[in-house]
């Protein structure tokens, strides 16, 4: 009866071929990254072109394309891998703050910006001073210059003060300049209802007493289609009667010594992109 031996029914793993080395049937060896399989024992016969005394058990991929190697591929700290049409291929490292962005089946990814309704940047100017001036329109509280991240921001803005008259006095407006200044426009009026946006407001609020207070509220959006420079304004616009502003009307040291505060402006920018339907406001 012959007799098996269980322990020779396998593979036997030798590492690197080694020219030196005798082999037998179903050693197991690596040379550049492939196995080789002995199937007819010898020595000095080298794996890569004796098909008579080894056969390949698998091959290595090639660097970059279906290996594991891919330092060809990704060149630079940031890269990233992904399959193309043929095979792997590169995306270089994007602009900071970007999304990795898929475009669906068949295409490839790219780098996105966000975008949609995020707040870009919040501005607050105030203004501590006293006012006191009639037949006028008054800039009591302006930005200093600020830059559009895009041409498609949008600006909330709003404003507050307060104040006194004897009697009927001023009202706020919101002035704005595409031109760093040199020229301001009313943001929420017009001349004829026709030419009167719906884009901003303003309101002021006596108090009934012989030295009336006022507190001034001026809100509005605007779009400057542009990146140039483009500054802001609280304006009060007042009567033949004297407005004061950030003060009473006697401003003694009676019981409204202490009605002065800060005047403010606030100024939000906001990604105009957010909705494929822009608000409707005004550009000058």
């Amino acid at each position: 009866m012959a007799t098996v031996n269980l322990g020779s029914i396998r593979f036997n793993w030798k590492g690197a071929y080694n020219n030196s080395t005798a082999y037998v049937v179903n050693d197991v060896v690596t040379s550049s990254g492939n196995s080789y399989v002995c199937i007819q024992a010898s020595q000095g016969n080298a794996v890569g072109n004796a098909t008579a005394y080894w056969n390949i058990m698998s091959s290595a991929g090639t660097n970059g394309t279906n290996g594991t190697d891919l330092t060809s591929t990704l060149t630079t700290q940031g890269d990233i891998v992904y399959r193309g049409s043929s095979g792997l291929a590169r995306l270089g490292y994007g602009t900071s703050g970007q999304f990795l962005k898929t475009q669906g089946s068949g295409a490839n990814p790219v780098w996105g910006d966000i975008a949609g309704g995020a707040v870009k940047n919040v501005y607050l100017f105030q203004e501590k001073n006293t006012y006191d001036f009639a037949n006028t329109t008054t800039k009591i509280v302006t930005s200093s210059s600020i830059s559009p991240v895009s041409t498609a921001s949008r600006f909330i803005i709003q404003g507050q003060a307060h104040g006194a008259t004897q009697d009927d006095g001023g009202a706020p407006v919101l002035e704005v300049s595409s031109d760093n200044g040199s020229s301001y426009s009313t943001l929420h009026e017009g001349a004829v209802s026709s030419n009167r946006t719906r884009s901003g407001g303003g309101a002021g609020f006596w108090r009934g007493d012989a030295d009336n207070a006022i507190e001034f509220q001026a809100w509005g959006i605007w779009h400057p289609n542009t990146t140039n420079n483009v500054k802001f304004a609280l304006a009060i616009r007042a009567t033949s009667n004297s407005v004061k502003i950030n003060r009473t009307h006697n401003d003694n040291n009676t019981a409204h010594a202490g009605y002065r505060g800060i005047l403010s402006l606030l100024v939000t920018e906001v990604d105009g992109s957010a909705t494929s339907t822009a608000p409707s406001v005004i550009q000058v």
